[in-house]
């Protein structure tokens, strides 16, 4: 994602995998690895994007982040999990929340 490695995050990973469903995005911000979650809207009629990571949603974050880990050898620096609400309005530039340590 453009907008991580403008903000200076190396990406590890997109649309990782495993049976337990998937992570948006894997980077790296320093020592910290990151694991990002994404959500994209075109109005607020249901709510900006950000409200769709609920409690049960940040829950199944923390259990996908443990898999990664699990399945790529671990981490020896911080973790952290992160949110990213995009709202795309027509003709205007989107909009980009970033929330550190959501879950």
């Amino acid at each position: 994602m453009a907008y991580l490695e403008q903000q200076g995050f190396a990406v590890l990973a997109r649309n990782w995998r495993c049976r337990a469903g998937e992570l948006d995005v894997v980077a790296r911000e320093g020592r910290t690895l990151v694991f990002c979650e994404v959500k994209t809207r075109r109005g607020v009629g249901f709510g900006p994007p950000l409200d769709a990571i609920t409690w049960r949603k940040q829950a199944r974050l923390r259990q996908l982040a443990s898999a990664y880990l699990a399945e790529t050898g671990g981490h020896r620096g911080l973790i952290r999990i992160d949110a990213i609400g995009i709202l795309l309005r027509p003709g205007t530039t989107p909009e980009i929340h970033h929330v550190r340590g959501v879950a």
